[in-house]
């Protein structure tokens, strides 16, 4: 059943685009915020978006596609 719309508290997730080796996209891939932030930054994110995508794999049969980048959704390019 769907949810009502502002049920979500804000700030439980940050969201990333990733580009895999073959330059497709994902966007907006949801990562716990708890993860991320101290010393590492965004870096655990991509151990985490890592490990949702070998579940993926393993259920569809396919091989995970290498990370070639990730960035947070709206953060400024450097």
């Amino acid at each position: 059943m769907a949810k009502k719309p502002g049920t979500n508290p804000k700030g439980e997730f940050a969201f990333f685009n990733v580009v895999y080796e073959d330059d497709s996209q994902r966007s907006n891939r949801r990562v716990p915020t708890e993860l991320l932030g101290g010393l590492d930054g965004d870096e655990p994110a991509r151990g985490f978006i890592l490990e949702q995508d070998r579940e993926i794999a393993e259920k569809s049969g396919r091989t995970p596609l290498e990370i070639k980048s990730i960035s947070r959704v709206g953060a400024k390019k450097k």
